[in-house]
């Protein structure tokens, strides 16, 4: 069972990156119909698999790992959930936002958005993307003990 939650614990991460990846490439692209609705879906995306990443990634250290007393005691471990609260925390503007699109999308039409909202969210985008790398930091620190 550790092996299976190890799998999807993984998965999560490298679909919330790929995710986080698309978005940043069709944010920085003109705001077209179909890249809205690309954008939607890529957000929809990220979400669900960063839930599903902190679910598996918390039943992984109570029921499958070292047990919940390694992890409070590890720096490393709460440095990285704490970027992850982060950057959700972050991530809420951009999601709302974008949720924000879908009546219009829904109509056929392409959703009014303020230049100064965009740059807001091609910022936080890129954000998220630099908190993966301390994200993958901690996790190389707890890999060897930290």
């Amino acid at each position: 069972m550790s092996m299976l939650f190890a799998f999807l614990h993984h998965l999560a991460a490298f679909t919330v990156v790929s995710a986080l990846a698309v978005e940043f490439v069709l944010i920085g692209q003109e705001l077209t119909l179909a890249n809205a609705r690309r954008l939607v879906r890529a957000d929809t995306v990220l979400g669900a698999s960063a839930v599903l990443l902190l679910v598996v990634g918390l039943c992984r250290v109570f029921y499958f790992e070292k047990g919940e007393t390694y992890y409070v005691h590890s720096y490393a471990f709460i440095a990285k959930l704490a970027v992850f609260i982060a950057v959700a925390v972050l991530s809420m503007t951009p999601t709302i936002e974008i949720l924000s699109w879908r009546g219009a999308l829904n109509a056929g039409k392409l959703p009014v958005v303020n230049a100064g909202k965009l740059a807001t969210i091609k910022k936080i985008i890129h954000a998220e993307l630099a908190a993966v790398v301390v994200i993958l930091a901690c996790a190389a620190i707890m890999a060897r003990g930290g």
